[in-house]
This record gives C-alpha cells, structure tokens and sequence, in this order.
C-alpha cells in the first residue's frame, strides 16, 4: 500500500536510484542553468546560435541593469506584490473561516457544501476565461490589480478550504468541547484554539498560493493589459514583444521573477515541511 523505503529494496533497485536521482536532478536543472546562462550572454552570442556553449563576452550584470532601465520592470514586480499579497491573506483568511465550519460543526448538507469546494477545483481555467472577464468588464475592475487580486481570493479558497478542512476536522474535538463548557465564545475558539493549533498548515499554504498566483501567466493576460496593472509573469511576455531579437533580457527577467517565490519559500522552509506532515504520525 505505501512505497518500500529504499534501504529495504534490492541492491539494484538501489544502484539504479542512486544513478538515477542525480541523473533527473541534472535534467530537471538544466533549463534553469541555460536560462541564468542565457541572462548574462551578449545579442551576437544569440544571433550566431551559440546557445550552449561559453559566453563569447560575459556581461555579468550589465543585462539585468539594462532591463530596469529600458522596461518598466520595476511596474510589473510592484504589480505581482499588489496582486499576490492580498490574495494570500484573502484566500486564507476565507478559507479557514469555511474550514472551521466545515471541520467543527455538524449540519445538514455539510458534506455535499465540501464537496462543492472540491469540485470547484476541477473546474478548468480555460473555460471561465469570458465569463470572468466580461464580469471585471461590468464591475469596473477590468485592468485593475484590484479585480486580478478578487478573482485569485475566489478561485484560490476552494482549494484552500479543502486543505484546512481536513486539518481543522482533525483536531481533538475534546479541546472544543471543553472551551465550550468554559463559556468561550465561537470566535473565541476558532481565534484562540483553532488557529495556533493550525499555524503549521497555515504557513504551508500560504507558501502555495504566494507561489500559484505569483507564477499565473493565464489570468494575468487575460485580465489585465498596459505596465499600470500587469503582474512580472505577463510583464515577461510583453518584453518578449518589445525585445523580440534580446533574449538574453528576457532570459534576466525571467530570473528577476523567480526570486521571490524561491525566497519566500527558503524563508519559511521549516514551517512549510512541519504544515505537510502534520498529522502524519499519531501516538
């Protein structure tokens, strides 16, 4: 039913991971090493092919300062900060009050309610494309890092009530019931016991929304459009336009862009691995 831990394998099923694994690890890798190679070439390195092999003249970081003062590069990272922040806090903050509905109490309709959100996310992007656009037409919110950050908050909250469900709903319900027979409010409970026991899976999740919305290049394009309100992801493609025979900036922004979800997701790397295995083990 579960994997065999690897020590428990034969020894060429262990040879063959022990050669296998560096070898995906180099695969997985090698994109993102020609890309940062890429950042730092020269326009003749491009235009003669010379896409693998040594830069003929390293520009170190004359590239990236060149895509911050020819593009408003500088726009779109503010952009993706105004639209990802919002939608992190928003979709959490939504999501555990309906998970705390959902795991505590006991009501009519409370699994087919669950299982709307988890049929929610099966829904394809694709499809919702001129509903919601013609609806940011008419709100007034089309072109706005407002409207992006409104429809991430919805289409982000039924994955993350789904995830904190089953969080909440494992909880001892004895320390519930015991608040209750304190007297402590329901408010009280979900402020003072349910939160700090889910802080874990509340960080995991943050770390994935910052990460989906921060990478969406769909809604991106199809919501917004100009520097004023475009996140980096689309920002990107417009520079694919602009500097349609330098890739080498494409290449440094597309680096640029990386960072922060790479950073956020460093900085609350302990947090993140305590929130996916809790409740792994019981006892």
């Amino acid at each position: 039913m579960f994997p065999i831990p690897i020590e428990q394998t034969s020894p060429a099923t262990q040879k063959l991971y022990r050669f296998g694994l560096p070898l995906l690890l180099i695969l997985w890798l090698l994109p993102i090493f020609a890309i940062a190679l890429m950042s730092v070439r020269t326009a003749g390195d491009m235009n003669s092919g010379n896409y693998w092999g040594l830069p003929s003249s390293w520009r170190g970081l004359d590239n990236y300062i060149q895509i911050f003062r020819n593009t408003p590069l500088f726009n779109y990272i503010g952009n993706s900060f105004l639209v990802t922040i919002p939608s992190v806090i928003g979709a959490i903050t939504l999501a555990s009050l309906a998970g705390f509905a959902l795991g505590v109490y006991r009501f009519r309709f409370n699994l087919a309610i669950f299982f709307l959100f988890v049929g929610g996310n099966f829904v394809p992007a694709q499809i919702l494309m001129i509903p919601v656009r013609q609806l940011t037409l008419h709100m007034g919110l089309y072109n706005t890092t407002i409207g992006l950050a409104l429809f991430h908050i919805a289409f982000q909250s039924g994955f993350c009530t789904f995830f904190l469900r089953n969080f909440i709903r494992e909880l001892p319900r004895e320390l519930i019931e015991a608040a209750r027979i304190e007297g402590a409010s329901e408010w009280r409970i979900f402020s003072r016991i349910v939160l700090p026991l889910i802080r874990p899976a509340l960080a995991a999740l943050s770390v994935l929304i910052f990460t989906f919305v921060w990478n969406d290049y769909f809604w991106a394009t199809v919501l917004t459009q100009g520097s004023h309100a475009m996140p980096i992801t689309g920002g990107l493609y417009s520079l694919n336009g602009q500097w349609v025979a330098q890739w080498q900036l494409v290449s440094a922004g597309s680096i640029l862009a990386a960072l922060p979800p790479v950073a956020i997701f460093f900085a609350m790397q302990k947090h993140f691995i305590a929130g996916l295995t809790l409740g792994a083990t019981k006892g």
